[in-house]
This record gives structure tokens, sequence and C-alpha cells, in this order.
């Protein structure tokens, strides 16, 4: 617990079989963790024989995406406070308490992986990523004038219960870009937010989103046209409407 507050940790899984048993020990090992629970997303050949080595609950998600297993991590804790992180060994589970030192005053706290000094050598975090996170990070906050943005693409971060059902009760993808929109419609709900840096470390692993620069354009792109599209509909969203699902079915469609 921390200040009298539980605290879940979700990590999705789809390729992190060699490097989820020792992320989930060390969140474990965080005095401040209550539960840890891995949404296994149709995951590679025996990363549940991995997760059972741990204290985890394992809880499958067969609709492929970052977001449906999100969705579902979100649906399930049932905690005062949510942790979000991918099991890759990209991410310092103790950095959690970076984290944890924003909630007595906000709703969300995201980490941000732009900042030069906890980049870590090796670290899938080239000029090109640095800077295009950085970019569409600023256009968000011209767009919507909202607080401080470094990086929209870090999928560290922690909120409380009420803010995940504020989210998941506006949101509408399944894919990649679910991470961006859980920010966006937090922005939009005026939800109290600030991003801090985070360490990024070398990836165990390849990543099917980002292992690829022609994947990594393909990313950027759809994540630039969702902020301006969520921008066009922001007032119904903060009203808690949605648009006809089949308005971004092509985002929809794209798996983690």
């Amino acid at each position: 617990m921390w200040r009298d507050k539980t605290i879940s940790v979700v990590l999705p899984t789809y390729n992190e079989k060699d490097s989820i048993a020792e992320c989930i020990r060390r969140f474990e090992a965080l005095p401040e963790v209550d539960q840890v629970i891995v949404i296994n997303n149709n995951a590679a050949a025996g990363t549940s024989e991995e997760v059972a080595t741990t204290g985890a609950k394992e809880i499958i998600e067969t609709t492929q995406g970052y977001g449906a297993a999100i969705k579902r991590g979100l649906r399930e804790a049932d905690t005062d406070l949510i942790a979000v992180c991918e099991p890759d060994g990209t991410f310092d589970p103790a950095d959690l308490t970076k984290l944890l030192a924003f909630m007595s005053e906000c709703d969300i706290v995201i980490g941000s992986r732009t900042v030069s000094n906890f980049i870590w050598d090796g670290a899938n975090m080239g000029w090109f990523l640095q800077w295009g996170n950085w970019g569409v990070a600023k256009l968000i906050e011209g767009l919507y004038n909202t607080t401080y943005l470094s990086d929209v693409g870090c999928t560290f971060r922690i909120m409380t219960k009420e803010q995940a059902q504020s989210i998941l009760d506006r949101s509408e993808l399944d894919g990649s870009a679910y991470g961006l929109e859980m920010l966006l419609l937090s922005v939009i709900t005026r939800a109290r937010m600030v991003q801090v840096p985070v360490n990024y470390h070398p990836r165990v692993g390849v990543s099917s989103v980002t292992g690829e620069l022609g994947k990594t354009i393909s990313l950027g792109s759809e994540m630039i046209a969702l902020t301006f599209k969520m921008r066009a509909r922001a007032g119904r969203l903060r009203q808690g409407l949605q648009t006809p699902r089949g308005s971004h079915r092509g985002l929809r469609a794209r798996s983690r």
C-alpha cells in the first residue's frame, strides 16, 4: 500500500517471455505494490509458465492488441491506484516511486522516456523516436492548451481507479495507439496530470511495434491523425459521449 491506498500493476504481454518473470518479481519486491496482474494477449509460447513462477495473477485476453489488453487489465484491477507498465525490460519497476510522488495531487501520472539523462545505452530511443515523441507532445500542448508534455509513447503510468473508469467509459481503440488515446482522454476530461522522467533501458527481444523504422513511422502517423480527430470531438468526449465505432476502424485494426 501507499498512503493507505492499494496498488495494482497491470502488465500486458505478447512477446515478453524472456523478461516478464524478472519484471514481475521486481514489482512484487516493492512494498507499495499489492498485486501484479498479467494480461496474456495471445502471448508467445512459454509465457504462462514464466508467470507461474511468480505471485502474479494471469488473465487471458484473446482480443488482439495493446488497447484490448490494457482495457482488460483496468477492468480487472480492484485497487485504489492502478499502474500500467511494459514487462519487456525497458522500464525500471523502482521508478514507480517517482510516479507515486505526485499521485497525492494528480489523477494520473505518466512517465517520459525522452530526457536524455535517463536513456540508457542501447535503448530503442534514437533521435527519430525521441524527437518524434517530443514533437507530437508539443502538438498536443498547442491543440489542447494542456500541461507540459514531452513524450506521447511512454506506457509506464499510474492513475486512480476513478480515472481508469473515466478512460474506460470513453475508450474506443484496441490497438497500439491506445496509450495515446488514454493520454488524450485524460487531457480532454481535464484530469490532473503530470509527466515525470523515467529510466529507459534496452528491450529484451524485439518489439512488434517499433522494432522497424517502417512500423514506427506508420504508428507515428496514426498517432498524429488520432490527435486531430479527438480534438475535433473533444466536447462530446468530455461529456462521456462516444462517436460511432466505425470512425476509428483503421486505428482499431492495428494490433500490438
